[in-house]
């Protein structure tokens, strides 16, 4: 079985600071891996990069056996859109659109027809137990509830990854539970494979595997 992502040697430097130095991991289909380390250490980089929000100065991005590198302005754009799914700390919710307009706005970007993706943004509305807020706007949404919102927006194109840069950073206990376990959910229902950068040791424990940086470096 090939990997779904897979980077090699990645390097990457800010002016004189290199905050990776190398870095190849490889990720299988339906995996749940956790990204662990010290603030610093690289891993919301390196997050940026396999999502190809952010460029490398050497090495290889790999994902569902693209190679990242090789594609320039709007096919990079249009791959984003198509493969990969964001989950970040702070949700990125737009507070003038209402929970089903947040949801649909990757689709709507995809070109997919307006009914195909309103229909779907309430079906995974409904998945997470939000059919009733479909109408409400991101401040008349508790936080776990507006996380939720952000991981129904990334799943609405069906990518084949789901990215999280410290998901459960911003949430009470009893929210951030249920958030670990619907990362669970979604690998075995939708088949997505989670790179999930944390500093949340439970959740990073229940990952299929962990992975630590350290200064730039993989070291375990």
């Amino acid at each position: 079985m090939s990997p779904m992502i897979s980077t090699n040697e990645i390097i990457k430097s800010y002016g004189d600071l290199q905050v990776l130095k190398g870095i190849s991991i490889e990720v299988m289909e339906g995996e749940v891996v956790s990204i662990v380390g010290a603030s610093g250490a690289g891993k919301t980089t390196l997050l940026q990069i396999i999502g190809t929000l952010s460029n490398h100065d050497n090495g290889t991005v790999i994902i569902n056996g693209k190679d990242t590198g090789k594609l320039l302005g709007n096919q990079l754009a249009r791959f984003r859109n198509q493969n990969i799914g964001f989950v970040f700390q702070f949700h990125q919710l737009l507070p003038e659109f209402t929970a089903l307009e947040n949801v649909c706005i990757p689709g709507f970007i995809a070109k997919t027809p307006r009914k195909t993706v309103e229909k779907r943004a309430a079906e995974l509305l409904d998945f997470l137990k939000l059919s009733e807020r479909l109408e409400h706007k991101p401040n008349e949404l508790s936080g776990g509830e507006q996380q939720r919102v952000a991981i129904a927006r990334a799943l609405i194109n069906d990518p084949s990854v789901i990215l999280a840069d410290e998901p459960s950073g911003n949430l009470d206990t009893e929210n951030k539970n249920e958030l670990h376990q619907l990362f669970f959910k979604l690998r075995d229902e939708f088949n997505k494979t989670l790179v999930i950068v944390t500093h949340d040791m439970q959740l990073a424990g229940m990952a299929d595997r962990m992975i630590k940086l350290k200064d730039g470096l993989v070291v375990s």
